[in-house]
């Protein structure tokens, strides 16, 4: 099949303040994903964070929530989150490159650490000042810097390290599902003897011994995860003081936890493949229509029916063995990958370009359209003060309130970028990395062009 006429070109290229170049398909790209991350914050902004990990019901569960919840939980758990660390890796690519050809190698460290460390900065503000623990930029710019350590290895080899998380889940995960499925059995053949009144062996008492302990421990985290949850909403519809202890305790227990290693990881290595592919001209749409056909199918082939299985296992809400441990990560992987190719796919058409456009703009102001997200939920709709609305909605009625949010936004985006070349949280940005206040509107040339 040969490859047809674009109607947005891939290599369309805009220029910001700084000198950056930007292309149109990774906007494109960028604009749906950071659009898509408030559907994956704002159960966490209107209701309680821990209740969206350890009961989800908590949140509602009519059949309206649960169908919303699914369709959430297959087309785009994590798979915002992973299109912004692709293009994360294929920024890397650019930047790096685009400095290395300015500059030596000490010069092209240093400014892409200063970067990256204004970044990780910026993200402790949205923390601890904008109260939001779910922070991702803080993690980016730490991702970043690990990353930045593989950047001139080849796309294969970038390929294979990003693929280190997902392999990882796949072989740790599996062997966990295989001794909890063996435990399990053991369990029903203890069962079986006593229900047929055979005399029990040490063997089988060890077992049932074990069950108890393990049923106890249940029971207990079950109990210090109701806890949680009563205590977050009550602080969280109480003052501004009790809401901002609580903000800034989830965050210091999900560092002591250990997760803030795991994200910076899965970022990281997400980062690689981003970089990778970015590298072999897929992310930027330089493959021929029939690659991203097959790339698409593929994709969605692989992660969908894993997506299914994941969610029947969170819904079962039992102690039962689960597979989905192992294939969580394959599955985000290849529906992000499935996502990425539909969208080059679709600009291959002209219904498809025109639908897409308006994320150009989305994507160009990506970090002010985050902030803008928290700005709007955590301080206005959720909060114990203005609309007070927290705890109010269930799953349907906070993925409803993130689509008005995003188009409320997304028509923000193209309205501002009509008028300015950059977006204040961007300016704020590279302006500190260009230690110069960057140019804000557009300059109209003599014939009243727009440059």
């Amino acid at each position: 099949m040969s490859q047809l006429p674009r109607p947005v070109d891939p290599l369309a290229i805009s220029v910001e303040p700084d000198g950056a170049p930007r292309i149109a398909v990774l906007d494109m790209l960028r604009g749906i994903a950071i659009l898509g991350i408030l559907f994956m914050n704002i159960n966490d902004m209107g209701q309680s964070m821990t209740a969206s990990f350890d009961d989800i019901r908590h949140l509602g569960w009519s059949m309206p929530d649960q169908i919303v919840w699914w369709i959430r939980e297959v087309l785009a758990m994590g798979t915002a989150r992973g299109m912004l660390e692709m293009l994360f890796g294929a920024g890397m690519v650019i930047l790096t490159e685009r400095l290395a050809r300015q500059a030596d190698e000490s010069v092209v460290l240093r400014r892409y650490f200063t970067r990256n460390v204004i970044l990780f900065l910026f993200g402790l503000v949205h923390v601890f000042v904008l109260l939001w623990p779910g922070d991702i930029l803080h993690t980016y710019g730490l991702a970043a810097l690990v990353a930045f350590l593989f950047r001139e290895l080849r796309p294969r080899a970038l390929l294979f390290l990003g693929a280190s998380m997902a392999m990882f889940f796949l072989i740790g995960g599996g062997m966990s599902y295989s001794v909890d499925r063996t435990n399990a059995s053991a369990r029903e053949r203890v069962e079986q003897h006593r229900h047929a009144h055979a005399p029990l062996t040490r063997e089988d008492q060890a077992v049932l011994a074990d069950q108890a302990e393990q049923r106890t421990q249940r029971a207990t985290l079950k109990r210090d995860s109701r806890a949680r949850i009563v205590a977050e909403d009550k602080a969280r519809t109480g003052t501004f003081a009790t809401w901002a202890a609580q903000q800034g305790g989830t965050f210091r227990y999900m560092e002591e936890q250990g997760f803030e290693l795991l994200f910076v990881w899965e970022a990281a290595a997400t980062m690689l493949i981003g970089a990778g592919l970015f590298r072999l001209g897929v992310l930027q749409g330089l493959r021929s229509v029939r690659f991203y056909g097959v790339m698409t199918g593929a994709a969605y082939a692989i992660g969908v029916p894993l997506r299914l299985l994941e969610a029947y296992e969170g819904t079962r809400f039992t102690a039962a063995p689960q597979i989905s441990m192992a294939t969580s990560e394959v599955a985000r992987l290849a529906m992000t990958l499935g996502h990425v190719g539909l969208v080059n796919l679709l600009v291959t058409t002209a219904l498809g370009a025109t639908l897409l456009r308006p994320f150009t703009a989305a994507g160009r102001t990506a970090l002010s359209i985050y902030v803008a997200q928290t700005l709007i939920c955590l301080w206005v709709l959720y909060p114990p003060f203005m609309l007070a609305w927290y705890g109010r909605m269930s799953w349907a009625g906070l993925m409803l309130t993130a689509i008005l949010v995003n188009g409320v936004l997304l028509i923000g985006a193209n309205l501002w970028m009509r008028w300015f070349r950059i977006a204040p949280v961007e300016w704020a940005w590279r302006s500190l990395i260009e230690r110069r206040a960057l140019q804000w509107r557009h300059v109209r040339t003599g014939a009243g062009a727009i440059a």
